[in-house]
């Protein structure tokens, strides 16, 4: 086992090299990257992130320009790197609909013509924004896009989920992975869609490997929600935790109450992975949509982005009505232990837990 005196002093170089006063991420959460969280989390010696993947590129400088007006902490601005255009099938799609339509509101024909904000666009709009850290997800960015990154100093993080990805990511100039276990809450971070619901690795069996097979600094993610999660990322080998559930219980995170008390009562078991959201795999709490969905008889999902704006009209109606049956309510394994108390409490307690069980 890792000596704990090298995974401090590990944790604080990470810390010296990215600007941190302690070793906790927030993770990049689309669709809940409030950034009055970001603010609570940056303030307290951690990283604050937004998850940019449905904001356009005026929201995306409002965000970094709202978080920099109340912290001088550092963050991390993160996108998806796109799918190629999805197959289009209007006789599976009417089958969709037709299942959607038990669930909430008719679906319009036209619903699932919705298509991606630009990619270029908002690619620009990150380096305008200028944060000190950019990751990616889902896949690499374009290596030119990584040459104006480095041009500028911004550091790349790359969310991986094996040790091949892992590697890939390296080759191509990341200066940070962030390794995804197969516990974290919302979207797996697969490069291939088609993989995500086969290759569920654990966070403590991917995370040693990855260390392992990388020279550059590893972040893990997924599960980790207290501060023996903490330690324990660290002692494998880990330079930071990155957490995401663990923070949406917090007032700052401004989450809808249904969704946010539905977390904390919600066992490992109680969620699971399903494209029944948006087209790609995620782990949400195991609603009784979320089952249905993935039931013999129910239609399969259509592909991403699609399926998420199929279900867009359920997940409107269920977050007005808090109904958390019908909810696009993300968690992850250890849901459970997310608190509700301040973020820069939860910080503070993350981390000198995590201390006091190193020493």
């Amino acid at each position: 086992m890792a000596d704990p005196h090298s995974a401090l002093a590990r944790a604080e170089t990470f810390c010296r090299r990215f600007g941190l006063r302690l070793p906790i991420l927030l993770a990049p959460m689309a669709g809940a990257s409030a950034p009055g969280l970001s603010i609570a989390v940056a303030n307290a010696g951690g990283l604050g992130a937004c998850g940019a993947l449905l904001m356009a590129p005026a929201a995306i400088l409002k965000w970094a320009a709202d978080l920099r007006a109340e912290s001088n902490g550092a963050f991390q601005l993160n996108l998806w790197t796109p799918d190629p255009p999805p197959r289009r099938d209007p006789t599976h799609e009417t089958r969709v609909r037709d299942f959607l339509a038990q669930w909430g509101p008719a679906v319009a024909a036209e619903a699932g013509d919705a298509t991606p904000l630009d990619f270029a666009a908002q690619c620009d709009a990150l380096l305008e924004a200028g944060p000190p850290i950019v990751s990616s997800i889902m896949g690499l960015y374009p290596p030119d896009f990584v040459a104006r990154l480095k041009a500028r100093r911004i550091a790349w993080f790359a969310n991986v989920s094996t040790v091949a990805v892992a590697l890939a990511a390296e080759a191509a100039g990341a200066d940070v992975v962030v390794a995804q276990g197969m516990e974290a809450g919302g979207h797996r971070g697969c490069f291939d869609a088609a993989t995500a619901e086969r290759d569920l690795v654990g966070l403590f069996a991917l995370l040693p490997a990855v260390v392992d097979a990388v020279k550059i600094p590893v972040v893990a993610t997924g599960g980790i929600a207290d501060a023996r999660g903490v330690a324990a990322a660290l002692v494998l080998g880990a330079s930071a935790a990155q957490i995401g559930t663990g923070f949406l219980r917090c007032p700052e995170a401004k989450l809808n109450p249904a969704w946010a008390d539905a977390l904390g009562r919600t066992p490992p078991e109680g969620t699971m992975v399903s494209r029944a959201f948006s087209g790609r795999a995620g782990r949400s709490i195991a609603t009784r949509y979320a089952r249905a969905a993935v039931a013999p008889d129910a239609p399969a999902p259509a592909p991403y982005p699609v399926q998420r704006a199929l279900t867009q009209a359920m997940r409107d109606a269920a977050a007005r009505d808090g109904d958390i049956e019908r909810m696009q309510a993300w968690a992850g394994q250890s849901a459970a232990l997310a608190r509700a108390e301040p973020a820069d409490q939860l910080v503070r307690e993350l981390w000198d837990g995590a201390r006091a069980l190193l020493r």
